[in-house]
């Protein structure tokens, strides 16, 4: 489900906008499928100019980039600071560290360990590694301080971290979060108005 698919359209935005967040995922990873890659610095599976150079044509200039240090994120954002504001690099942002897991493929984690995780994709914390309930809660001390400058605002991350930003802005039940879709290379705006958060707008870059 869009982000965007149960958000908006109830008030129709007739209230005047008071501030923007972009939220940008990076585009797709020179990774083997099937293989869990989270807080893992891998590369990115083409060139960041394509994804760049679409950007530049929907983001707003001169308003803060506040991204996450992993390489598929940070060359992203330095590639759009040429034409937009400063660049703020906020480890918070980063994906899931999945400890043991990293770099592992899915069929070769013991099964039990995948079965508590789904059972539980919250409280769950992989050997090593960290729960779904500690990246949450880093991701919003992040984001409360970006909405505290009170200029609209680039964010480029992962998965994980901008789904809990829109599931939280959104007010979208906790259980749904994980079920939005962010897809890779996507753009996703929120607009704040007087009284409330809401989506109005994702595109994804083509080809």
């Amino acid at each position: 489900m869009s982000c965007c698919a149960r958000t908006c359209l109830r008030d129709g935005l007739a209230r005047e906008m008071t501030q923007k967040l972009y939220l940008v995922r990076h585009a797709a990873v020179d990774v083997p499928t099937g293989v869990c890659y989270g807080r893992s610095d891998v590369g990115l599976a083409g060139p960041v100019e394509q994804q760049a150079r679409w950007l530049k044509s929907e983001l707003p200039r001169e308003v803060p980039v506040f991204t996450s240090p992993l390489s598929r994120c940070l060359l992203l954002a330095e590639a759009l600071i040429t034409t937009h504001g400063a660049l703020i690099i906020d480890a918070r942002l980063a994906e899931m560290n999945f400890g043991d897991w990293e770099m592992q493929r899915f069929d070769d984690i013991p099964r039990q360990q995948i079965d508590a995780w789904a059972a539980d994709p919250f409280g769950f914390r992989a050997p090593g590694g960290e729960s779904g309930d500690q990246v949450m809660a880093r991701v919003q001390v992040s984001l409360s301080e970006i909405l505290a400058i009170g200029t609209d605002a680039i964010i480029v991350s992962h998965g994980g971290p901008l789904r809990a930003i829109c599931g939280s802005l959104l007010g979208l039940p906790r259980e749904t979060w994980l079920a939005q879709e962010m897809a890779l290379g996507s753009l996703t705006i929120l607009t704040r108005d007087a009284e409330r958060w809401c989506c109005t707008g994702v595109a994804r870059m083509q080809g």
